[in-house]
């Protein structure tokens, strides 16, 4: 007898066992189908999952499900990014070995997801800490090496002094390292390096043609990358110091030059380590610089400091007029030429400078119609550079000179203009990206396959001693790198003369290990080679990427230079790993705080009344304060297990919650009553398809001749809503689509209460059957195991997992819904589907919320929209 109730916890592991069993998600099993690869970002083994990790995977999971039932051949694979200094610190602090507690912590892990009923390949999975991984990697690196893709050199780093590591640039937030929060310092060491630089041009390039792609995304690695157009421009000294005769300066703006007021020099500058020679009060505070914060993010906000060096430069342009040279706190010797020139009243880091040291301003760039006086005043008033466009004033020659014009006229004068037998400018383009430091001083990482010698040098290992194993017999119980004070597994014979040599004791940066993940997935079983060409060819690019935008730069950048170096080192890639990104929104939660400090949802319990919402301590029955929805965060206790989630309500739910709250690019906030209303719909599902099958038509049965009003109803209602379910899913719009299946349930609802006897007409109960069949084929992307339930409960004796999608008959839909294309000033940018009698106001929320639209409005404001109904939309900007 069917049960009124649809009982989770029985079904939902009896479905997984199946899936599992029958192998139902494993890639490759339509060779001659189309290929579709969706994959998430995978996860570090902390050993828990948290809400984030159920909204992630879950969005990837519809995207498969949905796309295997269109009839592509998906690969959705998940594995562990598994190299990493949590490890080793908790190596320090319990005595278990980083891999023994990794891998205990993937286990559990795996567990957890697998009772989310996620349609993953778990034949593909990998951990970037086995040795089966790293050594492809390994070999990479080496033919990296072979390629000119790898450099050795003497550098500035950043070291993290709680972690005792090297950190990127881009690991440094706010002047700390993004693991410990240290305050990094600045060491020179011989380190590796990737030589991402080689590939500016092309990675800025190519972002134009990332158009499935966020704006946002695209714009944050533009900035990273950071192409600058100007002049290098040479100031000779008033007075040689030693054999230095100049400065030579890296400019964008040198349409300023008349409103120069100094020089600034970094720290490391030549010509301010020469200077600090013979000045022990500047030696000392070029020592201070180097001890500050060392990225560039770092930099700008801090308090600007300098030091007069007593030194003076000539301006290009007037012999007369000579320059302050200062060593200063915001110079970064690894951009530009390690020198600027500062022109206070139109650069406001310059002008706080030269405010703090009585250098003055002078304004040379002044807005049409606006006296140089009135704004030198203003700026004098507010503190505020004038940094935008204008005209050229005070400033000779270039007076009335827009800045372009200023900046050819500047060019063209230095570039003929001759200083110690060379041009005193010319111009140049800059990037702000620098080369990728990837060697790291500790122990859970992937060994750099290299060997020392004496006589030989750096001595690539041979690829049949690969992989270069990491030993296990190592300690934790001090700081620095355990694998330097291994009292043998270091010491090695070179492998080209047989000399006494050692093994390089860095291990790789761990988004090494993560930037070629995508790819290994492709050919996961390979003993031979990282992936074979055909499976790279067959796979790549991946068709649909998700993950958080705090991997804007690191991963994301890094990724798509491994591609080219992995294309150009003789490894078949595609130029872009990722043709498609989403990046989700986070799963956030109330804050509760007591008298005791902060206090989980778990602990709580919720009261409404008049006075509104009230939060007490189960235990004790203490009130709480109910605080701000913030990120899921463990220092806050506001987290949500998933497996008390799963536990209390299923997978189901815990999914249907995170993709129907919001939409999914935004934060969802995690509440109570959400997932109750979740359970409860997928309580409605069950019911709902027992009352259609018992009203349905035999399984299989066609349609009858005639088909009245009622079932037309009820038809274009499936039609219209397979038609709008399935254009949500494409554009990841999955709170849309479940937004629509809720609708069609409560249509089928009335359509079921009007029926006032039973059997039902033919033509009815054909209509039932096909919105039966269609509904649990619409939910199966989202919530699969009560899909799975129905499916079989209507008589289907395969599973829904393997079941077509339902196609919508354009004949039932077209009499609802119509297509407008969408013109920006003009030009078609998108198609959107609507109702036939959809208002305006409907019409012009789908029209400005496509993407195609978007980008091309550029930002700009909405001057016009134009609509033609039922014609053509035309947005004016």
């Amino acid at each position: 007898m069917r049960p009124d109730r649809y009982n989770f916890a029985e079904s939902e592991p009896k479905w997984q066992k199946t899936w599992e069993e029958g192998q139902v998600f494993k890639a490759g099993s339509k060779p001659q189908a189309p290929k579709y690869y969706v994959l998430e970002m995978f996860p570090y083994p902390s050993g828990r999952l948290h809400m984030g990790h159920v909204r992630n995977y879950s969005m990837g999971d519809v995207i498969a499900r949905y796309m295997r039932a269109r009839g592509f051949d998906v690969l959705h694979p998940m594995g562990w990014d598994a190299f990493g200094l949590p490890a080793e610190n908790a190596a320090a602090q319990t005595g278990a070995h980083p891999a023994e507690w990794t891998y205990a912590n993937i286990a559990a892990m795996r567990a957890q997801l697998k009772t989310l009923g996620l349609s993953l390949d778990w034949s593909r999975e990998i951990a970037t800490c086995d040795p089966e991984y790293y050594k492809h990697q390994q070999k990479l690196f080496l033919d990296f090496l072979k390629a000119g893709i790898v450099d050795r050199k003497k550098s500035k780093v950043n070291w993290d002094p709680v972690d005792h590591t090297v950190l990127a640039n881009e690991q440094v937030i706010d002047g700390r390292g993004w693991r410990s929060g240290a305050l990094v310092e600045q060491r020179e060491l011989t380190q590796w390096f990737l030589k991402i630089t080689s590939y500016s041009v092309e990675l800025l390039e190519a972002l134009d043609t990332l158009e499935r792609w966020p704006d946002k995304v695209r714009l944050m690695q533009r900035n990273w990358i950071g192409r600058s157009e100007g002049m290098l421009v040479r100031f000779a000294l008033a007075q040689p110091l030693g054999d230095a005769r100049e400065v030579e300066v890296f400019t964008t703006r040198a349409d300023t030059l008349f409103g120069a007021k100094f020089v600034a020099l970094a720290a490391d500058h030549p010509l301010a380590k020469a200077a600090a020679e013979k000045n022990p009060a500047l030696a000392e505070f070029c020592d201070e610089c180097r001890r500050g914060g060392t990225s560039a993010e770092a930099i700008e906000t801090a308090e600007k400091q300098g030091f007069d060096t007593g030194l003076r430069v000539v301006h290009p342009f007037d012999p007369s007029w000579t320059l302050p040279v200062y060593v200063a706190n915001f110079i970064l010797m690894d951009y530009g030429t390690g020198a600027i020139f500062g022109c206070p009243a139109h650069d406001q880091r310059d002008l706080d400078f030269a405010t703090k040291y009585g250098l003055g301003f002078k304004v040379v760039v002044s807005p049409e119609g606006v006296d140089a006086a009135e704004l030198e005043d203003k700026i004098a008033k507010s503190g505020e550079a004038f940094d935008a466009d204008g005209k050229l004033v005070n400033s000779g020659f270039l007076d009335g000179f827009t800045v372009e014009q200023a900046k050819n006229e500047v060019a063209s004068r230095l570039e003929t203009t001759a200083l110690f037998n060379a041009p005193q400018g010319v111009r140049k383009v800059n990037y702000k990206l620098r080369d990728w430091g990837v060697s790291r001083q500790r122990y859970w990482g992937c060994p750099i396959p290299i060997i020392h010698c004496e006589t030989c040098g750096p001595t690539p290992v041979p690829d049949a001693n690969l992989p270069v194993r990491l030993p296990e017999d190592v300690t934790f119980d001090q700081p620095g790198n355990p694998l330097d004070r291994h009292p043998s597994w270091k010491n090695v014979p070179c492998p080209s003369c047989g000399a006494p040599a050692r093994r390089e004791t860095d291990t790789m940066d761990t988004f090494v290990d993560s930037s070629w993940y995508y790819a290994r997935f492709t050919d996961p079983l390979n003993a031979d080679a990282p992936a074979a060409p055909e499976a790279l060819k067959r796979w790549l690019p991946v068709d649909q990427y998700i993950g958080g935008i705090e991997h804007a730069i690191l991963h994301l950048l890094y990724s798509r230079f491994f591609s080219r170096a992995m294309r150009d080192s003789g490894h078949a890639a595609a130029a872009e790993p990722f043709a498609g990104l989403f990046t989700q929104g986070m799963v956030v939660h109330e804050t509760y705080k007591g008298p005791g400090g902060w206090v989980s949802p778990a602990a709580i319990r919720i009261e409404s009344g008049e006075g509104g919402r009230r939060a007490f301590l189960i235990d004790g029955g203490a009130e709480v304060d109910i605080g701000p929805i913030e990120k899921m965060s463990k220092s806050k206790k506001n987290t949500v297990d998933p497996d008390d989630i799963v536990a209390s309500y299923g997978a189901d739910t815990a999914r249907l919650f995170v993709l129907s709250d919001s939409p999914p690019d935004r934060d969802v906030i995690w509440s109570d009553e959400g997932a109750q209303g979740a359970w409860r719909f997928v309580q409605r599902l069950w019911r709902i398809t027992g009352e259609l099958g018992r009203v349905a038509a035999p399984m299989g049965a066609g349609a009858p001749a005639q088909i009245g009003a009622e079932a037309l109803k009820i038809r274009k209602a499936t039609h219209k809503t397979v038609a709008q379910a399935s254009e949500n899913i494409e554009r990841l719009r999955f709170n849309s689509a479940i937004a629509r299946i809720r609708e069609y349930v409560n249509e089928l609802t009335a359509a079921l209460d009007a029926v006032t006897e039973t059997p039902v007409s033919a033509d009815l109960a054909f209509a039932f059957r096909e919105a039966a069949d269609a509904l649990a084929r619409l939910v199966a992307p989202m919530t699969p195991h009560v899909a799975e339930e129905c499916w079989a409960d209507l008589g289907h004796k395969g599973l829904v997992s393997e079941a077509p999608w339902p196609e919508a008959d354009p004949a039932l839909v077209a009499q609802d819904m119509i297509v407008l294309p969408v013109q920006v000033n003009g030009k078609k940018r998108a198609e959107i589907t609507v109702a036939h009698d959809a208002d305006e106001e409907t019409i012009r929320k789908e029209a400005l919320s496509q993407d195609g639209v978007i980008r091309a409005m550029e930002g700009k404001a909405l001057r016009k929209f134009i609509l033609v109904p039922k014609r053509i939309v035309n947005v004016v900007v």
